[in-house]
């Protein structure tokens, strides 16, 4: 039905619809399961974001492997003590978003928004509009959809694997998601959500991933927060008249050819970048003595 942000667009325009509404109608389409059931299913996704964001803003322990928890607790704190220099939305867009990766990380349950590195970004935006704009839970659907539809494009034009593309592929393709779903939740156009998804994207171009210790935890959770405060102020861009000189698909294909370009260490490897810091190192070779003493675990997630 779609694979680029412009043949997106140019659904929309023509049937006067929101992002949301092709989304869903492609699922319909595509899957041929029944509306009701496919909003339903989403209903649960929208459940688990927030289940996942509450908890990790109730716990203040840390994750199996001592690098995380507690963070998400403490900057929401802080944003509520009114000494913050950000604004109060992004102050708790970002704990929000810690607080998600913060649960991923004790191995709570989430929803991969694209991916489980990049899973506090979509939820700490979706809820900190829903206070912002006093949204209910079917608006919020609608702005779960598009960023559906936008992670679809992402996916089949280039790639959301930090494996395959670094970072940028996963927190990028976050960012993206999550500042297009808040243009339309904001009342922003179809053109306006694909500007914010050019501006967001462009933003993040090259960013690698280098997880400490092969884990999903530094600096995959700070940066979940850093970059859902990123969304957001791509959204204002875009609902301010703020357009990308390069458009969202041609931002999307660069990504692409960035990510094959970019060397192996910088994708997941855990061999370069902040990964083989002297720090790392030594947090590496702890939690590898940790788990020789508890047995065997698997590397990506360390559970035993």
């Amino acid at each position: 039905m779609f694979t680029t942000m412009s043949e997106i667009l140019e659904l929309a325009s023509g049937q006067n619809l929101p992002i949301s509404e092709i989304m869903l109608q492609r699922e319909v389409e595509e899957t041929g399961r029944p509306r009701e059931e496919i909003i339903a299913r989403m209903r649960e996704h929208l459940a688990t974001m927030e289940s996942a964001a509450r908890e990790g803003l109730q716990r203040v322990d840390r994750s199996a492997s001592g690098l995380s928890g507690g963070d998400a607790k403490r900057l929401h704190d802080y944003y509520a003590s009114g000494r913050a220099l950000l604004g109060p939305q992004g102050n708790l867009a970002a704990s929000l978003a810690l607080a998600v990766s913060e649960t991923n990380a004790r191995m709570g349950r989430i929803v991969a928004t694209p991916t489980a590195g990049s899973a506090g970004i979509l939820p700490g935006v979706l809820l900190t509009l829903r206070e912002r704009l006093q949204l209910g839970t079917e608006e919020l659907l609608a702005g779960a959809f598009t960023a559906a539809a936008i992670g679809l494009v992402i996916a089949n034009s280039a790639t959301i694997a930090g494996a395959s593309g670094g970072c940028q592929a996963e927190v990028g393709s976050a960012t993206a998601m999550a500042a297009g779903a808040a243009v339309e939740l904001a009342g922003g156009g179809p053109d306006q959500v694909c500007q914010a998804v050019a501006l967001a994207l462009e933003n993040v171009l090259g960013l690698v991933c280098d997880p400490v210790a092969g884990l999903v935890e530094v600096p995959c959770i700070v940066r979940n927060g850093v970059h859902a405060v990123m969304a957001l102020t791509a959204a204002d861009m875009a609902l301010a008249g703020i357009q990308s000189v390069i458009p969202a698909d041609e931002v999307i294909a660069t990504m692409n050819v960035i990510g094959n370009a970019m060397p192996r260490q910088f994708k997941e490897t855990a061999l370069g970048g902040l990964a083989i810091t002297p720090t790392a190192i030594c947090l590496r070779d702890r939690i590898r003595e940790q788990g020789t003493r508890q047995g065997p675990s698997d590397p990506k997630t360390g559970t035993n």
